[in-house]
């Protein structure tokens, strides 16, 4: 029983050692297995979808982010707009400071997110696979008939990398 739960292994002619859920290793992968993005999660990094991309370019800087998310006037997502997309619209455009953000960003549909119960190991699946720095941490709430998604975190690479060397240094406990 003890081997089959990985406490212990045992090898013909050598006899019984501690497996792999005994080891440093085994219980380094085991909490990061059930690491939640709510314990490594930052705060969000907010903007109105009624800024411009003067505002936004302002904000990215102050907070040294790489993307804001874009919310309507009752906190619910609406988008997110990174570095790339800023750099895009003006380069060579002398008017991009008045354009507002709502034309510049990535819509709600086209987006990748997480919740706070999703584990750290999902949401760097899901970073990989949409190619972005960092996502959103939403929880979906119901005002009257429709659905929305309120912000309340974002995770990025940077996160993710904080919270490796911290599992395997021990400062997670267990």
């Amino acid at each position: 029983m003890l081997v089959m739960l990985g406490y212990i292994d045992a090898k013909p002619k050598v006899g019984y050692f501690l497996g792999k859920v005994m080891t440093t290793e085994g219980r380094q992968s085991e909490r990061f297995m059930n690491l939640k993005v709510k314990d490594v999660m930052n705060r969000p990094v907010v903007i109105s979808e009624s800024a411009t991309v003067n505002d936004a370019v302002i904000s990215l800087f102050v907070e040294n982010t790489g993307f804001l998310t874009v919310t309507d006037e009752i906190g619910a997502l609406t988008g997110m707009v990174s570095l790339k997309d800023l750099l895009k619209v003006t380069l060579g455009n002398a008017n991009a400071a008045t354009i507002p953000i709502s034309m510049v960003m990535t819509r709600v549909p086209r987006l990748a997110f997480v919740s706070p119960e999703d584990s750290v190991l999902e949401a760097a699946k899901r970073m990989l696979d949409h190619q972005v720095g960092g996502l959103p941490v939403v929880q979906a709430f119901s005002q009257g008939e429709r659905n929305r998604l309120e912000v309340v975190g974002r995770i990025t690479k940077t996160n993710m990398t904080q919270a490796l060397v911290d599992v395997t240094s021990g400062f997670i406990a267990e």
